[in-house]
């Protein structure tokens, strides 16, 4: 996506119509959907070209109608990140750690900003 974006996405209130709305409009961009799946109660789907950018999904808590994931060049970054975020106000919406149903070497974390959007940073090296 760019050197500082991993991904992005949005909440959406009805998955089906949304998903419908991407896979029609951006596939006029050669834009598809990649990944369909649920977790924790939640449908997410993601686009993209080579590997899924954007996402949609839907969230059983109503909060961060925004998603950003920004790269982390390791580890040790994403666990940096995730307490400094903390300390400036952040709320815990996951500790740094492994995401494996995502993909073996997705390590990341989650918080929520002071407006409750989803703010993530996440390293694919296994360092």
């Amino acid at each position: 996506m760019s050197d500082i974006f991993d991904h992005a996405g949005i909440t959406v209130t009805d998955f089906d119509a949304s998903l419908n709305f991407y896979t029609q409009a951006l596939g006029t961009l050669g834009i598809k959907p990649l990944v369909n799946f649920e977790h924790a109660g939640n449908r997410h789907a993601g686009f993209g070209i080579t590997r899924p950018e954007f996402w949609i999904g839907t969230s059983v808590n109503r909060t961060g109608g925004v998603h950003l994931a920004f790269v982390a060049r390791s580890r040790a970054e994403v666990a940096a990140f995730y307490s400094a975020a903390l300390a400036a106000g952040g709320r815990d919406n996951g500790a740094p750690g492994l995401r494996v149903e995502y993909s073996a070497d997705y390590f990341a974390a989650f918080v929520f900003d002071p407006d409750g959007n989803n703010i993530e940073a996440v390293c694919h090296a296994v360092t």
